[in-house]
C-alpha cells in the first residue's frame, strides 16, 4: 500500500512520515525562493510536497570518484547496462545536460556543482579539483533530498561552453550515483553514500586517456591539455587522491608488469581493491577466500598473446583497512574466452552463468574491453546490482518486522 506525506512547512508545522517518500511528488504553484539556493534545492519553504511512497524504500545512492579522464563514463555506461535500459540524457532537456537516466539508474555528475564557471576559475585562479569551486551545501542538500525521494533542481555545468547553464529537474530514482571529482571529499555526502568507489589511474595511464578523450570529444589541443594536467597535479594530490581512502572499492591501474621497462603503456595491470566488513558486499575472490594466490591461465583455453596473462589474489591493509585484493596484469585476445577465467571466481554476484562473460561480450567496443579496467568495472558493476537488492530486501522487511515486535 502506499504511503502518503504532507509537507506543509508553508503552514507553519511540519508533519513527519514514518516512510521515507519517494516515486510521485506534487509541487503546489507557488514560486520557489528568490534566492539562488532555493532556487536549485526544490526545498524552498514556501513549497507544499506530497509524495507518495511504494513500499517506503528511499533511494539507493552510490559515489563514484575520479579525476577527469580516467573512465568514469565507460563505468557508468557498463553500469546502467547491467541495470538494463538504456542511459540518456533527460528528454526535452539541454542537449549538453552531464545527466544520464535509465529505467533503474541516474548519473549525476558533480561537475554540475561547479559555483565557478570556467571564466571565473582563471580570474580567482583556481581550479576544478579546489574546493572553493565547487558548492558542497548544494551538493549536499541535493543528494540528501533526492535520497529521501524529493525531487531537485539540479545546475548544469556546460562542458562545451564553460559556463553555468539554467538547472534541469531531477527526479528520486531506484539507484542515483553520483560521479565526478568529490563524491567522497565532504563528509556531509560521504555519509550519504550507501557504496563507493574509487578509480585511480596512474600517472601515465591518465595522461593517455585524457588525451584522447578531451582532443576526440572535447577538442581541446594536446598543448592545451598537458598544460591542464600540469596546473591540476597539486589539487589532485591534495584534494582527490585522498577520498580513496574512503573507497569500498578501487580499481587500480598500473603500468604492466610483464614487459621490463615498459613505456608504452599499452598493456595494463589492473588491481580491484574491496574493503572487507563493508555491509551487502562481500569480496570476490580466486579459487580460495583468503588465500594467497597466483595463475597463470592455460594458454590452450585463454588465448594470450604478447606478454600473456597473470592474475593473483590475496589479503592487504590499505590506508589501515583490511581488504581482498584481485589483480589482472595482461590482456586477452578473445571475449568469448573468458568465461575460463570468471568460472574461477567466486562471489560474482551473477545471475546466471557467464553473466560477467555476456556483459564484456555486449560491450566490446568499450574501452578496457580486453583488459582488467572493464573486467572488474563489469564485476563492480554487477557487485552494485546485488547491494541495491539486499539493501532494497533489508528495507522492505524493516517495517513488516516493527510491525510485529
Amino acid at each position: 500500500m502506499a504511503v502518503c506525506t504532507l509537507n506543509s512547512s508553508f503552514l507553519g508545522f511540519h508533519q513527519k512520515s514514518h516512510q521515507p517518500p519517494q516515486q510521485l511528488v506534487f509541487l503546489s504553484g507557488k514560486r520557489w525562493g528568490s534566492s539562488k539556493r532555493e532556487r536549485h534545492s526544490s526545498l524552498s519553504n514556501t513549497a507544499c510536497v506530497i509524495t507518495c511512497s511504494a513500499g517506503g524504500q528511499q533511494t539507493v545512492v552510490i559515489g563514484l570518484a575520479a579525476d577527469s579522464g580516467c573512465g568514469k563514463s565507460t563505468f557508468m555506461r557498463r553500469l546502467t547496462s547491467v541495470f538494463g535500459g538504456a542511459a540518456e540524457p533527460p528528454k526535452g532537456g539541454n542537449p549538453d545536460s552531464n545527466t544520464l537516466i535509465s529505467d533503474t539508474t541516474t548519473v549525476i555528475c558533480l561537475d554540475d556543482y561547479h559555483s565557478l564557471d570556467r571564466t571565473g576559475r582563471k580570474e580567482k585562479g583556481v581550479t576544478a579539483l579546489d574546493p572553493k569551486a565547487n558548492d558542497f551545501d548544494l551538493m549536499y542538500e541535493q543528494v540528501k533530498a533526492l535520497k529521501n525521494g524529493v525531487p531537485v533542481d539540479k545546475p548544469i555545468y556546460n562542458h562545451v561552453s564553460g559556463l553555468l547553464d539554467p538547472p534541469e529537474l531531477i527526479k528520486p530514482p531506484k539507484i542515483l550515483v553520483i560521479e565526478g571529482l568529490h563524491p567522497m571529499y565532504d563528509s556531509r555526502v560521504r555519509d550519504l553514500l550507501d557504496f563507493s568507489i574509487y578509480l585511480d589511474i596512474s600517472n601515465e595511464v591518465k595522461f593517455a586517456w585524457k588525451i584522447q578523450r578531451d582532443m576526440a570529444e572535447r577538442g581541446h589541443s594536446l598543448e592545451s591539455i598537458k598544460a591542464s594536467i600540469e596546473a591540476r597535479k597539486p589539487d589532485f594530490d591534495a584534494y582527490i587522491d585522498p577520498q580513496k581512502q574512503y573507497a569500498d572499492a578501487v580499481i587500480e591501474v598500473l603500468p604492466t608488469n610483464l614487459i621490463p621497462d615498459d613505456n608504452e603503456g599499452k598493456v595494463l595491470r589492473v588491481r580491484l581493491i574491496m574493503k572487507e566488513g563493508v555491509e551487502f558486499f562481500n569480496p570476490v575472490y580466486l579459487f580460495d577466500e583468503g588465500s594467497t594466490v597466483s595463475w597463470i591461465p592455460c594458454g590452450r583455453k585463454l588465448t594470450c598473446s604478447y606478454p600473456g596473462i597473470k592474475f593473483s589474489y590475496g589479503p592487504e591493509s590499505y590506508y589501515g583497512h583490511e581488504v581482498s585484493v584481485l589483480e589482472m596484469d595482461g590482456q586477452f585476445d578473445r571475449l568469448d574466452e573468458l568465461i575460463y577465467v570468471e568460472s574461477h571466481l567466486s562471489n560474482l554476484s551473477t545471475k546466471f552463468y557467464g553473466e560477467v562473460t555476456q556483459q564484456m561480450l555486449k560491450h566490446s567496443e568499450f574501452p578496457g574491453s580486453n583488459n582488467g579496467t572493464g573486467f572488474f568495472q563489469t564485476i563492480v558493476g554487477l557487485k552494485i546490482r546485488d547491494l541495491y537488492e539486499q539493501i532494497s530486501a533489508s528495507r522492505a522487511k524493516a517495517p513488516v518486522e516493527a510491525a510485529k515486535a
